[in-house]
């Protein structure tokens, strides 16, 4: 549009000099047409256009009046100016409101009109009345039609503005909720079962302290034990949130470790290896650590049993482990949403079961629980490998000397 400006505004001079040369104010209108044109130029850095949707401020108004001042003044003395209405329409009253712009439009139009009029010879022209406000009703249909236009994509703008600054707000609260869901989950399978053992160990000593002081002192350190796992696990913790077991080793030495710390005071905790485990995520190691980690808790707590057995089962397109015991078993009744309940239908208590069933999961696998009153527990947790497993990349594509990981 500036530049058309400038071409119209050049093109207008040159048809009045070779239509009015030699007359006595060919001068002045020269001057006046390099005034209207510097005054253009100079708007464009001294009062720059307000942004879109925005009201214009003093100063830009005092530039379009003048403008408009100088092109009325141009136009009556030199009728070709009126080329530069368009353009000067476009780039001037577009930020002005619709109401306001029309008005002026339609008495720049009767202007230009009279203009072409009174300098009309000869015969009556109808294209000097015709032309002029065809041009200008199409100039502000366009000039409409883009400022609503701009309103509705700032709207658009606005709304997906807030939308992103809803959705994020949301994701925020997920993300904490699900942070304080997983954390809640490793302090139950660390923390929590090692302070539940240590009580019970402690109230066994207390127990036993005058007429078997010698299994008294055995509780107390295996508590003690306890105890210093708990604080390795809780220094762990807060480092990185993985299992201290999984710090140096993989998953079935892990899993070997744990059944081989479980076994004494009365429970027999063996382990067994089917198949061969290809490397697994650490997520997934840490998510079946923890979940043996339970389960053995409820079986030393709550089942009386003697033996239990921890079953590491490795296959082409799944893994699964099986905590499996000798216990007092109980009534399993599965509901909807996969919790258990007992003969009466009521839910089982505890964090236990619930938090292995989350942690299975999240790795897109399933928790199974199969009892019978005075028949023992069997725990499956399986974990589909292709919902864990991403290829690694091909070696050709390694550049970085590293290799991949």
């Amino acid at each position: 549009m500036h530049a058309a400006f400038f071409l119209l505004l050049g093109a207008s001079l040159a048809r009045y000099l070779i239509r009015h040369e030699g007359e006595g104010h060919t001068g002045r209108v020269v001057a006046l047409f390099a005034v209207f044109g510097l005054l253009y130029l100079l708007g464009r850095f001294l009062a720059p256009p307000p942004p879109s949707g925005t009201r214009p401020d003093a100063r830009y108004l005092v530039w379009v009046s003048a403008v408009l001042t100088v092109w009325v003044v141009l136009l009556a003395l030199a009728p070709s100016a009126a080329w530069c209405a368009m353009p000067l329409f476009f780039t001037g009253l577009h930020t002005l409101s619709t109401r306001t712009a029309v008005s002026l439009a339609a008495v720049l139009t009767l202007l230009v009109v009279a203009s072409k009029l009174r300098f009309a010879q000869g015969e009556f022209d109808p294209n000097a009345v015709i032309a002029p406000p065809a041009v200008a009703a199409v100039g502000t249909a366009v000039l409409i039609h883009l400022k609503r236009q701009a309103a509705r994509q700032r709207a658009l703008i606005d709304d997906l503005v807030r939308t992103r600054r809803d959705l994020a707000a949301t994701e925020r609260r997920a993300g904490i909720l699900a942070e304080r869901q997983r954390l809640s989950t490793e302090i139950h399978d660390t923390l929590a079962q090692g302070l539940s053992s240590q009580q019970m160990l402690l109230q066994a000593a207390e127990r036993l302290w005058h007429t078997d002081p010698d299994a008294a002192r055995g509780h107390m350190r295996d508590a003690a034990e306890i105890a210093s796992r708990s604080l390795t696990e809780a220094r762990r913790f807060v480092h990185d949130l993985a299992p201290a077991d999984l710090a140096e080793r993989t998953l079935a030495p892990a899993l070997a470790a744990l059944a081989e710390r479980e076994s004494g005071a009365g429970l027999t905790v063996v382990f067994h290896l089917d198949g061969a485990p290809g490397p697994l995520p650490e997520r997934v190691e840490a998510a079946l650590l923890r979940i043996a980690q339970g389960a053995l808790a409820n079986v030393r707590e709550h089942a009386g049993a003697t033996r239990a057995a921890l079953t590491l089962t490795c296959l082409d397109d799944q893994i699964s482990l099986d905590i499996a015991d000798d216990g007092r078993g109980f009534a399993v009744a599965a509901s909807a949403d996969g919790a258990t309940a007992d003969a009466k239908g009521r839910p089982g208590r505890g964090h236990g079961l619930p938090a292995m069933r989350v942690r299975a999961r999240q790795l897109g696998g399933t928790l199974a629980v199969e009892s019978e009153p005075g028949e023992g527990t069997v725990v499956t947790a399986a974990v589909p490998l292709a919902a864990v497993l991403v290829p690694a990349p091909a070696p050709a594509l390694d550049t970085s000397g590293r290799g991949t990981s």
